[in-house]
């Protein structure tokens, strides 16, 4: 009985030790993975065919032609991670909708997103990147604040820089795993442009394209035009940094789902 309080001492070392290599391990793998690509700023709207391993929260307030407001908490981010140089792994948080008309308030879908670099190169061997993606979201959100059904987003991403300037692009398309004849197929389509003027200031311009073949939305397309700015990466502590941003979404097409809508971010990379 004696000996209890040695075993359970030297359990606990081990245990901290092998969680200290386990991290150390992460963490090697990450940074490699970060080294061998371009550094550019995640955009607002636009997914970033980069991997990046942060947390993330946005903001939307979005502006309908009868001027009602919906505010979207989260707007689908979460923890980003990077368990292998060329794998990331999206885990997102449900958005929180907040209507102000007779609406009800509630939570949206739950979503994921499974990033493969297929190929990359950091800015001193030629600033590109080329990336496919696999999303998906579930049908938890209450009231009609989701979607009906689940669907699974295939993607592809790419980039290329030049100096300071740089655009980043995807095109995916959502295909319904149920009630097909109401969801349809949404054919998204985000390219974002920016320049990085000072080490911590990134001013884009995105254009936010979608197309819908099938279901009630069949043969409508909306477009916005998002200028907009990101300032960052700021260092905290260790290995957290901190990045922020805002830009507005300006409907240019004679359809939309809204007129325009002020999107904030807040980012922590670590």
């Amino acid at each position: 009985m004696r000996g209890l309080p040695l075993v359970g001492a030297l359990c606990l070392a081990s245990g901290t030790i092998h969680a200290q290599g386990f991290r150390d391990d992460w963490f090697e793998r990450s940074n490699q993975a970060k080294a061998d690509q371009p550094h550019w700023m995640t955009p607002l709207v636009t997914v970033t065919p980069r991997l990046e391993q942060e947390l993330r929260t946005d903001f939307l307030v979005e502006t309908t032609a009868a001027g009602e407001e919906l505010v979207n908490y989260g707007n689908g981010k979460g923890l980003e991670l990077i368990p292998n140089e060329r794998v990331e792994l999206l885990f997102n948080v449900p958005p929180y909708l907040e209507h102000n008309n007779k609406s009800h308030d509630g939570f949206g879908d739950v979503s994921f997103v499974g990033k493969h670099r297929i190929m990359s190169a950091n800015e001193e061997h030629g600033s590109y990147i080329f990336t496919v993606f696999l999303a998906g979201s579930v049908p938890t959100g209450s009231y009609s604040n989701g979607a009906r059904g689940a669907v699974i987003t295939p993607t592809i991403a790419g980039g290329k820089g030049w100096g300071r300037f740089d655009f980043q692009s995807t095109l995916g398309a959502g295909l319904p795993v149920s009630h097909e004849n109401t969801i349809g197929h949404a054919i998204a389509w985000n390219t974002a442009l920016q320049y990085h003027v000072i080490p911590k200031l990134w001013p884009e311009v995105e254009i936010n394209s979608t197309f819908w073949k099938d279901g009630t939305m069949d043969g409508r397309k909306q477009t916005f035009v998002t200028p907009g700015i990101i300032f960052g990466r700021f260092h905290l502590r260790g290995r957290v940094a901190m990045a922020f941003g805002a830009g507005v979404q300006i409907a240019t097409t004679h359809f939309h789902t809204y007129n325009h809508a002020g999107v904030f971010t807040v980012r922590f990379p670590f």
